[in-house]
């Protein structure tokens, strides 16, 4: 028995003495089946553990553990190890997918946020906000004037001008597919974004005709949603909408005499029937009134409304049929804002090299946007390609040559100061310019309309004679002019407003052939002559007569008070033979802080768009009192409005803004344009209110009466 324990005793030694070497045993084994179950932190301390314990190389090789069981155990520390560094790496990655979703994201909350409390606030609460912070707000015109007992009286009729007017279209290409209806001008303009190359083809005209290329039709939006807002948030004539609409107005006294603006005078009557629609909506709301209209155009609304009146008169089939006495039975007044009566330069510089002062400031500021063929849009030739199938931009060419615009040595506004630190003067009928004045104004030369090098608008140099006619037609590129043509160009060094008609018969004949065919720009010696009974002078007020009607009034209110494009130094593009040749001069600048002369544009008093010159001078002169452009002896008034700019960003466009669109939302211009409308006359208004220097510029023009 003793022999048979000891037997035992010595088995469960043996068996003891395995598992401290780490041998195989039945425990063994159960433990290394329990490793599974343990964590990767588990697993690595228990290894490094058993690591720490091992035998040295001295050590008995009996006792050491065998060698794929350690390499077994370093295998699974590397892997687990290695697994737990891969898990990392992905929880640190961040790649640019991730950082723009998550940007957009914050935005789009962001942006669905704030409109969830703007429409969540009450609906006083910005004009809480705003009286808070700049004090009590005066009362809307149209309330103020409520308040005061006035009520609608007059049918109004609006005429907006170019650009401002919605466009949609009827038929089109395939690339136009599902744009039926659709605006493509005005509004969002999403599709200029999505597919500008078929917008540029769908907005563009017939070279030949310059009516609807064939397969398209791009007709006028109707109704006032036409020209109430040009897109979300900018207005043009919403705001003189709805101060009429507090007085009593509504759609059935108030008409949108809305039109192709990119068509010629006459042919809106020959596609649309434009003309005879104005004529018999006018003709309804006096019946249906028993009231006269007021009618208010904007900007070039007052030539197509100036060519409407002779319209109306002229017999069929080139007129309306209507009588010499249409107007007088018909208009009571015609109060034309920011009207450009003898055009405007911006017009010739748009024209010759599809820019103005706004395109060469951004191409002096960044020259390869606009230079070069950037991401396949080649912008500026797009551009010129369209305009000039524009027959319109053709009526805004000036009129009047170097007798109303001046000549190399001579224009009207010589010796007008151009410093715009103005000093506001509290009367508000203050004939003359206020503000500071320069001592020395010489050297500015307004009738170099278009000048080749500073030098050459500071100088008397004429240079040789224009090319000879035998250039190629260059109405979409002006490399097929060639270099000899393009020289030729430049040679000529300065052209007036006698000029600017040969250069751009030259630079672009085939767009003016169309425009020689519905306008001209001279001054008529005898407007007896029977050839002024054509349309194509109707729109030119100096080769016109304004209606027999002696008790109707015409009015001129514009902006003074902001620099506005008279004249430019032009220079040759680096590349001679790229699409557009000839540049504004960005470098170009005047001497001292009173140059006329900024980023080579020679700018004068104005409305930013139209000079005071053409929107004043013929009330102010021309057809004041009895003339031979004014046989009947309509009285005429002329009203300036002083721009002032928003005080601050919460008063938007500013109620004081004499620039050419935003003076529509102008307080006084609105005021006095309801007064009228509800029955007041001019002499009611006060007649004139003048800031500018329009009269002594007027006196100083030799013409004919």
């Amino acid at each position: 028995m003793v022999k048979k324990k000891r037997e035992e005793g010595g088995v469960l030694e043996g068996v003891e003495q395995s598992k401290n070497k780490g041998g195989v045993g039945r425990e063994g084994g159960s433990g290394l089946d329990m490793r599974s179950h343990e964590t990767e932190s588990q697993k690595i301390l228990r290894l490094r553990r058993r690591r720490g314990s091992e035998p040295t190389a001295t050590a008995t090789t009996a006792t050491e553990e065998p060698a794929k069981t350690r390499q077994a155990d370093k295998d699974e520390e590397k892997e687990t190890l290695k697994s737990r560094g891969t898990e990392k790496e992905k929880q640190k990655k961040w790649s640019c997918i991730d950082s723009c979703c998550w940007f957009v994201g914050c935005i789009c909350c962001s942006w669905w946020f704030l409109l969830f409390l703007y429409n969540a606030m009450p609906a006083s609460f910005p004009q809480y906000v705003t009286e808070a912070i700049t004090g009590p707000l005066a009362d809307p015109p149209g309330l103020k004037l409520r308040k005061e007992g006035l009520t609608a009286k007059h049918p109004v009729v609006f005429v907006p001008g170019i650009v401002t007017g919605g466009l949609e279209l009827w038929e089109g290409h395939q690339c136009a597919e599902g744009l039926f209806r659709k605006r493509l001008w005005g509004g969002t303009f999403g599709e200029l974004y999505k597919r500008p190359l078929c917008w540029v083809e769908h907005m563009s005209l017939d070279n030949e005709t310059g009516l609807d290329p064939p397969g398209i039709r791009v007709r006028p939006v109707s109704g006032l949603v036409a020209a109430d807002y040009f897109a979300p948030g900018y207005f043009v004539w919403a705001v003189l909408i709805a101060n009429l609409a507090r007085i009593g107005y509504e759609e059935k006294t108030m008409y949108m005499a809305a039109y192709d603006w990119r068509i010629s005078f006459q042919n809106t009557e020959v596609r649309d029937q434009t003309l005879s629609r104005i004529k018999s909506n006018i003709e309804l709301m006096v019946a249906t009134n028993g009231k006269k209209v007021v009618v208010i155009p904007h900007s070039m609304g007052a030539l197509y409304f100036l060519h409407f009146m002779k319209w109306v008169e002229a017999p069929a089939p080139m007129g309306g049929g209507g009588g010499s006495d249409w107007c007088a039975r018909h208009i009571k007044a015609v109060m034309n804002i920011g009207g450009p009566f003898l055009g405007v330069p911006k017009a010739v510089a748009g024209l010759f090299s599809a820019e103005a002062k706004d395109i060469a400031v951004a191409r002096s500021v960044a020259p390869a946007v606009l230079d070069k063929d950037v991401f396949g849009l080649q912008t500026l030739q797009h551009v010129m390609r369209m305009t000039r199938t524009w027959d319109t931009t053709m009526s805004m060419i000036p009129k009047g040559g170097d007798t109303i615009w001046g000549d190399l040595d001579w224009s009207p506004e010589d010796g007008y100061s151009c410093s715009w630190k103005k000093q506001k003067n509290s009367d508000t009928h203050t004939a003359g310019q206020n503000g500071k004045r320069c001592l020395d104004t010489s050297g500015v030369y307004y009738g170099r309309i278009i000048s080749f090098g500073k030098d050459v608008a500071e100088g008397a140099t004429k240079g040789s004679n224009l090319a000879n006619a035998t250039c190629q037609d260059v109405w979409t590129e002006y490399h097929d002019m060639g270099i000899p043509g393009i020289k030729a160009v430049a040679d000529y060094k300065v052209y007036t407003g006698g000029s600017i008609l040969d250069l751009l018969h030259f630079v672009a004949p085939k767009m003016m052939k169309r425009g020689d065919a519905h306008y001209s720009y001279g001054i008529a010696d005898d407007l007896d002559d029977p050839k002024y009974n054509h349309y194509k002078y109707w729109s030119n007020p100096l080769e016109t007569r304004l209606p027999n009607a002696p008790e109707m009034e015409i009015f001129s209110l514009y902006g003074v008070g902001i620099p506005t494009e008279r004249a430019y130094v032009y220079k040759l593009s680096a590349a001679a033979d790229c699409y557009i040749p000839f540049q504004i001069d960005a470098l170009a600048d005047g001497a001292n802080e009173c140059s006329c002369l900024k980023g080579g544009v020679y700018n004068v008093n104005g409305d930013e768009t139209v000079p005071v010159l053409s929107a004043g001078y013929m009330c102010a002169k021309a057809w004041r009192g009895k003339t031979r452009f004014n046989p009947s002896g309509i009285r005429t008034y002329v009203r300036e409005y002083d721009h002032a700019p928003p005080a601050n960003l919460l008063e938007g466009r500013g109620t004081q803004s004499g620039a050419h669109v935003d003076i529509m939302g102008n307080f006084a211009l609105i005021e006095d344009i309801i007064r009228v409308a509800a029955g007041a006359t001019g002499e009611d208004l006060g007649e004139d209110r003048v800031y500018s220097d329009i009269f002594k510029w007027s006196e100083r023009i030799n013409l004919k009466l």
